[in-house]
């Protein structure tokens, strides 16, 4: 468990908090790129560590991402004119371009020189895996760009979705590095409860190895003669990478990759960034295939509240629309969308979980590390050091495993050339 102290040091995100300075020593995901479908096109309103922002793509296509209020009298950039290589306010028409700096000022005298030292804060953005990634640190310590194998895959290969979620993105990334859960909330084939006890093929063996990127951890579980493999990675400070889907009702299920960035938007609501790419170039990712898989994990359009984008309709407020008679026959929460049961755990908890009052057990070991490294990480930033993960080079080649083998074989051995990215 961790104390009172330490939970609200992990927890809150804003400029200026231990967990906030080290956040922006990252490229973040931003917001989709699709979001911004056109040069100069409608602004759209971000909200990130705490910042309300707003980006605009200029007339060369290019991304800008400001402050969401002018600085003149702070009235609000959404309403801004998009425009000529610039975001121009409609209050008194200042003019500022991607950069922050102030291009036209039509409220002073033409001889002004008040333009020249007016600025409005602004952050780079750079578009990869169609995300705009950003990055909200000291210029002076801007890390490479993020290099994942996702990003690298062609665009035909890949897919990204986006939903929010009402909790502390620790609640969320937490849920995510849980691979003891999988195997019992997400059965949804329950027949009857013998599996439950069944403890080899239900729980994993788990190992956890430190890397300059994070960790890599490995939950192992026994079926019969064979044994089930999952190689994870978690890359500081928000990622998630896992192999693919073990679904049967999947058809044509691929040989994909799967993942998470789980952003804090501020304190007690998170962006959830999934993504899978397939590694296989004769097998690309199609839309219908993308389909059934957001479908299958309760992210399809069918899911979604049409007023409200990426949020879903199965709320903590309609109880996530639980099937009691589904739960006592079929599935073992009773809550369509394998994604939809996670978050109905995780926004459950509250908006910030009270880590003090817990009990933590032998399966959770990757949640224990993933905690001491951010906290270690904001110590090493609050030193002057480059965290965890900050350099894309430390995890460019890494890729996720989820097989089965043969129970007598070492998996180190026999799996070795499938963890190596290879886009």
């Amino acid at each position: 468990m961790l104390s009172a102290e330490e939970n609200e040091r992990i927890t809150r995100v804003g400029a200026g908090t231990p967990m906030g300075n080290l956040f922006r020593r990252y490229w973040l995901p931003a917001f989709l790129s699709h979001e911004l479908p056109e040069n100069d096109g409608a602004p759209l309103r971000v909200k990130l560590l705490g910042e309300d922002l707003i980006a605009f793509r200029d007339s060369t296509g290019a991304i800008g991402l400001v402050d969401a209020f002018c600085p003149h009298r702070r009235a609000p950039m959404f309403f801004g004119r998009n425009e000529e290589c610039g975001l121009r306010c409609v209050y008194h028409g200042w003019k500022f371009d991607r950069n922050g700096t102030c291009v036209d000022m039509p409220s002073e005298p033409p001889d002004s020189l008040f333009k020249t030292k007016v600025t409005i804060a602004a952050y780079p953005v750079w578009e990869g895996g169609g995300i705009a990634w950003a990055y909200l640190g000291p210029p002076e310590l801007q890390p490479p760009y993020p290099d994942y194998e996702f990003c690298r895959a062609p665009s035909t290969h890949r897919f990204v979705s986006k939903t929010f979620q009402d909790c502390n993105y620790l609640q969320a990334l937490e849920g995510g590095l849980d691979s003891s859960h999988a195997t019992i909330m997400h059965n949804l084939t329950i027949g009857d409860r013998s599996f439950l006890r069944n403890y080899e093929a239900l729980v994993p063996q788990i190992n956890v190895e430190r890397t300059p990127y994070g960790y890599n951890y490995t939950g192992i579980r026994t079926l019969g003669d064979r044994q089930w493999v999952r190689l994870y990675h978690y890359i500081m400070p928000v990622t998630q990478i896992r192999g693919r889907i073990q679904d049967p009702t999947i058809p044509d299920l691929m040989p994909t990759i799967n993942g998470h960035f789980w952003v804090p938007m501020d304190d007690t609501h998170t962006s959830t960034y999934n993504w899978m790419y397939s590694y296989d170039f004769e097998h690309p990712v199609t839309p219908a295939y993308a389909a059934h898989v957001e479908q299958y994990n309760g992210r399809g359009p069918e899911h979604l509240d049409p007023e409200h984008a990426f949020r879903s309709k199965q709320t903590l407020e309609n109880d996530y629309m639980i099937d009691r008679q589904l739960q006592k026959t079929t599935t073992f929460t009773g809550i369509r969308g394998v994604s939809t049961q996670d978050v109905a755990l995780q926004e459950g908890m509250g908006p910030i979980v009270d880590r003090s009052q817990e009990h933590l057990g032998t399966t959770d070991r990757a949640i224990i590390v993933m905690r001491q490294l951010l906290l270690e990480g904001a110590d090493e930033v609050a030193a002057g050091r480059t965290p965890r993960g900050a350099d894309s080079a430390d995890y460019q080649r890494v890729r996720a495993l989820d097989h089965l083998i043969p129970k007598d074989l070492d998996w180190q051995e026999v799996l070795k050339d499938e963890r190596l990215a290879r886009f």
